[in-house]
């Protein structure tokens, strides 16, 4: 349901908020809420490239890819279980949405960096990470 709603918010936004809408200038939760749709893609984008370079990097351990895959199918049931007790919270408010996208956002961005701490670093710390750490890219 939350879903169908966020996709047809959207919907709604792409007709009311121009693609040069500068996110600065958001006043309303129509728009407030689009661009922290906007910032949750760049965290969902940026994790699926780490996800997949994770894998990438151990492709010769298919144990490791299964688990890595388990692991991140329960992450996902985690988040949005996780993320839909906090919507219901604000349920009643203007800014639920908001609260479901900011509760996706830092969770994916927490996600993100551990699966660079996990598969992508080296424990000796004298290799360099096969990708940057994610929290110092902006």
């Amino acid at each position: 349901m939350n879903k169908l709603f966020i996709i047809l918010i959207m919907l709604y936004s792409s007709f009311s908020i121009s693609d040069d809408f500068d996110c600065k200038y958001a006043m309303n939760s129509m728009q407030i809420s689009y661009c922290a749709e906007l910032e949750l893609t760049k965290a969902e984008e940026k994790m699926e490239t780490y996800f997949i370079k994770a894998k990438q990097h151990h492709s010769e351990d298919l144990q490791l890819i299964t688990a890595i895959n388990k692991a991140q199918d329960a992450w996902l049931t985690y988040s949005e279980a996780q993320c839909g007790a906090v919507y219901t919270r604000f349920r009643d408010g203007s800014i639920s949405d908001l609260m479901e996208i900011s509760c996706k956002e830092n969770l994916t961005k927490k996600r993100t960096y551990e699966i660079w701490t996990d598969y992508l670093t080296y424990m000796d710390g004298e290799e360099e990470p096969v990708l940057p750490d994610p929290q110092e890219i902006k």
